[in-house]
């Protein structure tokens, strides 16, 4: 028995010492392997020189050259109007009329006193010129005249209050009253706006002041007509900064001979800086934006610890120009013809090595035009 159970055990020895063995092969074959990431599949572009004009963007308001509400300068009630909701009208012209039937009786009244004087300032006259009357009886009759007269004026001033006419040639709103209302004096009646030319007020922060001057050229786009840029000209830089936001307000004039352009309208501001410059640009995929820097991958070949050489990723930290569209310009850390990155930049790390395949590539447009879905 016991030699039967010495050999069981020598067997399990023996067992156990040759797991131990193919195991430690096993753990010294894994150990041999080189532990090398597979490569990361990338697309990449070539940072490429470009002349752009530096601008300063912005966003603004469109306002009239000139806009009021119109109002009623008199109590009275509406007996006509004359315009429509929208019509263009020129400076002059009627636009509403409130009942003068009292005002034009009392002017009947008032003309025949004036006519009356007047046809006694004549005889009085006559007979100052004769010697035949006292200096105060002419005084009196040139003074009579004169009231009788002046009241006259006053009371077709009166009528014409009660005519609203058009301040400026321009377009008027949606009209605020109706026919046979009673409107108090300050009533509003209408908008009227002057809409060609038009105003677009916008802010720019005060460092960037040196770089403005009447006469820049100025382009915007409105969301309404988003395939249309519009142009125009700065016009007046304010005379002081707001105190409270360190912006100073600038106003530039456009073109509407169409009108597309209404006051109120929310619009993007790009201001020309100055004559074209040379530009490293590259698609905005490629920056990997952190709190630390901002960055992009170069790909180089490179060399592993065994010496061969292989396809990887160089980390280059950058500084960030204007944006144009899908691009970047990079003013520092990138030269033109440099393969960078344009997906895949969060995935990488340096040195990481990389496959290239740029069957399909991110968009990289200065003027991009998505597709409306």
């Amino acid at each position: 028995m016991l030699k039967k159970f010495l050999i069981a055990i020598a067997a399990f020895v023996v067992v156990v010492l040759t797991l131990g063995a193919v195991k430690a092969a096993q753990i010294q074959k894994m150990m041999s392997v080189s532990h090398v990431s597979p490569p990361s599949a990338v697309t990449t572009a070539e940072a490429r020189t470009v002349q752009w004009h530096a601008t300063i963007n912005s966003i603004g308001t469109l306002a009239p050259v000139e806009g009021v509400t119109v109002a009623a300068d008199a109590d009275g009630t509406i007996t006509r109007l004359v315009v429509d909701s929208g019509a263009a009208v020129k400076a002059g012209d009627l636009l509403v009329e409130l009942d003068t039937s009292v005002e034009a009786a009392q002017l009947d009244a008032a003309k025949a006193r004036a006519e009356l004087s007047r046809i006694n300032f004549d005889r009085a006259k006559e007979l100052w010129g004769r010697n035949a009357t006292s200096k105060s009886e002419f005084d009196l009759a040139d003074a009579t005249l004169k009231q009788s007269l002046a009241e006259v004026a006053a009371i077709e001033a009166q009528i014409a209050k009660k005519q609203v006419r058009a301040p400026f040639d321009g377009r008027v709103g949606i009209r605020l009253v109706n026919v046979g209302q009673f409107v108090a004096r300050g009533r509003a009646l209408f908008p009227l706006q002057k809409l060609n030319p038009i105003y677009i007020n916008f802010s720019i922060p005060q460092r960037q002041m040196p770089d403005l001057a009447t006469g820049q050229e100025v382009g915007i786009r409105v969301d309404a007509f988003a395939d249309r840029s519009f142009k125009g000209a700065i016009t007046a830089i304010n005379s002081e900064v707001d105190a409270s936001t360190r912006n100073i307000s600038v106003q530039a004039t456009l073109a509407n001979p169409d009108e597309v352009l209404r006051a109120g309208m929310f619009a993007r501001v790009e201001v020309q800086k100055s004559a074209a410059e040379a530009q490293v640009v590259v698609p905005a995929t490629a920056i990997a934006y952190a709190s630390y820097g901002n960055s992009v991958f170069i790909v180089e070949t490179m060399k592993g610890e065994d010496g061969k050489e292989y396809l990887g990723v160089r980390q280059q930290f950058v500084k960030l120009g204007a944006t144009r569209g899908d691009l970047v310009a990079i003013t520092e850390g990138v030269k033109s013809g440099e393969q960078i990155v344009t997906s895949g930049v969060f995935k990488l790390r340096n040195g990481a090595p990389v496959q290239v395949n740029n069957v399909v590539q991110p968009t990289s447009s200065a003027n991009p035009q998505p597709a409306n879905t």
